[in-house]
């Protein structure tokens, strides 16, 4: 099943997936969790059905997720369920839908079911933008000391043309005049950036990175995207004007959610 774009500025070519595994530690069948009435993974799909996407797939590692989406729908591929990592889903699902390698294909989490359409479209966009540049992502500024300090807020720095130089849990860059003994007192100026979870691919480079050997420094900052600077590859990172929408990982934060679109 492939779904139209949305009319207007047709902008390139692009598949959204959307990696779905049942099992989780913090919240089981995270994908299947009822959102006023529809299961999250379909709300993600729903969500990215409203970008430029000209096709959105699920690639699930159960049948029950792949019942889900097509009782809603949404197209969804059965992957294998002993995958290490999202990274080996996209790469196997990019085999399964024949994928040609210039392809263009950006991942979306399953569990960002208020992720703005809008950026879906800027990750793909930039991508299409640098042809000698086989990934894309996104950040946005950080407002609050709290959230510069939260090592679960990866943080990252750009160069002059909007490449990433590095993502770090710790609070870059370090602002040497704004932090005392016990880390930084202050926000520097400009401000610092969050990286959000959204990834843009080439297929061809999705095929190619569980291949690539993980760098040391990605073991220690649990930062899978550290490979691919390790490598000597190339970011490019959109700097969206405005927060995403929370994303789910316990149940304290799915019930924020729900609470959220019953007031819709």
């Amino acid at each position: 099943m492939t779904q139209a774009p949305r009319s207007g500025d047709p902008g390139p070519d692009y598949t959204v997936l959307i990696p779905a595994r049942l099992a989780s530690t913090r919240l089981p069948d995270k994908p299947l969790a009822d959102i006023a009435g529809i299961p999250m993974v379909v709300r993600v799909a729903q969500r990215a059905l409203a970008s430029r996407a000209s096709r959105v797939v699920v690639a699930a590692d159960h049948l029950r997720i792949v019942a889900a989406c097509e009782a809603h729908g949404i197209q969804a591929l059965l992957t294998r369920t002993d995958h290490a990592s999202g990274s080996d889903r996209l790469a196997e699902a990019c085999e399964l839908l024949a994928l040609e390698d210039e392809a263009i294909v950006v991942n979306v989490q399953g569990d960002e079911p208020l992720i703005d359409p809008a950026l879906i479209d800027a990750v793909a966009d930039l991508l299409a933008a640098h042809p000698d540049t086989p990934m894309s992502t996104a950040a946005h500024a950080i407002h609050t000391l709290q959230d510069f300090v939260n090592p679960n807020v990866v943080k990252a720095v750009l160069d002059a043309s909007s490449h990433a130089m590095y993502f770090s849990r710790a609070p870059i860059p370090w602002w040497r005049d704004g932090s005392g003994q016990n880390g930084p007192t202050a926000l520097p100026t400009p401000a610092p950036l969050r990286h959000i979870g959204i990834y843009g691919y080439r297929a061809g480079f999705v095929r190619r990175f569980p291949t690539l050997p993980s760098a040391a420094v990605e073991g220690i900052e649990a930062l899978e995207q550290l490979r691919v600077l390790w490598h000597g590859h190339r970011i490019a990172v959109h700097v969206s004007p405005q927060e995403p929408g929370p994303g789910i990982d316990t149940p304290e934060d799915l019930a924020r959610v729900r609470a959220m679109f019953a007031k819709r």
